[in-house]
Formats: structure tokens, C-alpha cells, sequence
């Protein structure tokens, strides 16, 4: 990965306009490294703007990593930006309404640089900063940030542990360099506890959702060729008064459940139109049920869209794990 970072730092030494995308629905590592590169870039004198195709709104959480107001709404990114740098996106499809921002820019004669951490993540940039092995897109950011000279600051470490914090399940699939980089971002001036907690707050009605959801879990003590599956369905229902990030702990609170290999939470986007988040312990690859399903993932965390009644989407993930 040397020479790839050394020709992505290159290409943005002599970047003067960037436009940076996280993928559609960003999460704190999508984001969070978006927002780190612009605001490293910003101090080398680049003028930067960071979007995402859709929703229109996201969580407090992930709003406090933009103080600079580095932000934009996606209907006011450049049509063909000078230079484009899509960031945690494992395909085109992944940026929504923008991905048709990374034909124009090619075909305007600028360059698409790819930052991912996906496995086989297609390489349909111009210039590319891939690691299937990167514990986070954060991680290989931080990394590109140290190609270009650029110091870490309190804004910048906060975004990249931010990513790091998220994508590892709370250091829970951290390496020895992830503590490394840990220590580093904590002496620039990240604040873990106010990271965590900005991450794990949720409105009071999220207890009655939670407590409703947990009721109706299922374990199937047969599914994933008998190491078993936990599995609960969040339906339009249990979300009212809550925003669509509050269900996002639910996995996590399944995986606690000792019998079962593999955890999944099916959550109600219209009726009868689910996203599914799969999570395994170890002994399950979760994205090669996913893909069958028609999504991806990682080897541990993957998801897919399905369509049908719950029921249908049970029996469709039980088949995909045997």
C-alpha cells in the first residue's frame, strides 16, 4: 500500500479544490474520514466540501464531527468536481444520487481518488488507497494524513477515532496498531469518553423500543450450520418517536447472547422493505451470506436489503447461513 499512499498524497499536495463523499447513510467511519482528509487538506490551503447522498439529516453524533461546517447538502456538490475522493464506499452504488459525480469527473479530465478498507472493493477511481486488512477507512486516512505531513489536531483526531471507535466495536476488533494510532489521536486531543458517549446517548423512548424488540427475539439454535442465530425485527412501529440511528445498538445487545454464532436485526425501512445487519463471533463468514442476499460487508459485520415479511427474510438469512 506504500506506493498507493505515496501517489494519493501526491495528487492532493497539488489539489486546490476537493470534494470529499461518504457513502450513502454514513456512519462515524464513512464520515468521520471524510471530514479528517477535508480538514487536513483545508490546512495545506485546499478549499474542501464533504456530502453524502442521502438522507437529508443525520445524528447529533455525527453532526459534532463537522464544527468547521465543512457540510454540504448533496444538491450543491460540483457536477464535476477538480478532484473527487470517495471514502468507505464499497461500490459506485454506495454514494446514492452522487455516484454519477465520479463519471463526470473522470470525463472532465479530473481524478477520483478511492480510500476503502472493504474487501474487493472495485477499483473505479483513477487513484486508489485500498487495504481490506485496515481495521477502519479512518485508519488508512490517519495514514494518508502522515504521507502529506499533515500534524493531527483535536478536530482532526476526534473524526479519526470517531471511525476507528465504530468500526472495531469499541476496540473490540482493534489490533496492536490500533492502540497505537488510539494513543496518538488521544494526545492530539480526542476525548474518548465524550466520543463514546456521543455515540451510545439515546432518547428515553429508545428503552420501551428496546424493550419491545428484545421481547421477540429469536434464537434458532440450529441455523449457521448449528452454531445458531439470534435474530430480532424492528419494525415502523417500534421506531415511532425515535430516529433511525437508535436502532442501530440492537445487534449489539443481541451478540450479548452466548448460544448463538451469529446475530441479526431486521429493521423496517416501508412496509415490507427491511435493511439486515449481520454480525458473527468468529467462526462465520457473514459477508458471504450477505452477498448471497445481494449485499456485503465484512468478514464479522455485513448487511443486505431484503423485501417481503419478516418471516420471508428469516428464512432467506437462515438459508444464506447454511
Amino acid at each position: 500500500m506504500g506506493s498507493d499512499l505515496a501517489n494519493a498524497a501526491d495528487l492532493l499536495r497539488s489539489a486546490t479544490d476537493v470534494t470529499l463523499l461518504a457513502h450513502v447513510s454514513p456512519d462515524a467511519d464513512a464520515l468521520g474520514s471524510a471530514l479528517a482528509l477535508a480538514l487536513g487538506l483545508r490546512t495545506r490551503g485546499a478549499r474542501v466540501r464533504v456530502a453524502f447522498g442521502a438522507p437529508a439529516d443525520i445524528s447529533a453524533a455525527l453532526r459534532a464531527l463537522d464544527p468547521a461546517g465543512l457540510l454540504i447538502p448533496a444538491d450543491e456538490v460540483p457536477a464535476a468536481p477538480a478532484t473527487l475522493v470517495v471514502l468507505d464506499c464499497g461500490s459506485e452504488r454506495r454514494l446514492g444520487p452522487l455516484a454519477d459525480r465520479v463519471a463526470t469527473t473522470k470525463a472532465a479530465g479530473g481524478r477520483v481518488l478511492v480510500i476503502d478498507h472493504h474487501i474487493d472493493t472495485p477499483r473505479f477511481g483513477t487513484d486508489h488507497v485500498l487495504d481490506e486488512h485496515a481495521e477502519a477507512t479512518a485508519v488508512l486516512v490517519a495514514a494518508l494524513l502522515d504521507e502529506l505531513g499533515i500534524p493531527l489536531d483535536a478536530d482532526i483526531a476526534t473524526c479519526v477515532y470517531a471511525g476507528v471507535l465504530t468500526d472495531t466495536g469499541s476496540f473490540r476488533r482493534a489490533t496492536p496498531s490500533t492502540h497505537r494510532l488510539a494513543a496518538r489521536l488521544l494526545e492530539a486531543g480526542a476525548r474518548p469518553d465524550a466520543i463514546a458517549r456521543s455515540f451510545d446517548a439515546h432518547p428515553f423512548p429508545w428503552l420501551r423500543m428496546l424493550s419491545t424488540v428484545l421481547g421477540r427475539a429469536q434464537l434458532v439454535p440450529d441455523a449457521a450450520g448449528g452454531l445458531g442465530l439470534v435474530y430480532a425485527v424492528v419494525t415502523i412501529e417500534d421506531l415511532a418517536d425515535l430516529r433511525p440511528e437508535d436502532v442501530e445498538g440492537v445487534i449489539d445487545l443481541l451478540r450479548a447472547s452466548e448460544e448463538a454464532e451469529v446475530a441479526a436485526v431486521a429493521k423496517e425501512l416501508e412496509p415490507g422493505v427491511w435493511t439486515v445487519s449481520l454480525r458473527a463471533v468468529g467462526a462465520v463468514d457473514v459477508r458471504a451470506a450477505a452477498i448471497r442476499l445481494g449485499g456485503g460487508g465484512h468478514r464479522l459485520a455485513a448487511g443486505f436489503t431484503a423485501r417481503g415479511s419478516a418471516e420471508d427474510v428469516l428464512v432467506s438469512i437462515k438459508r444464506a447461513l447454511d
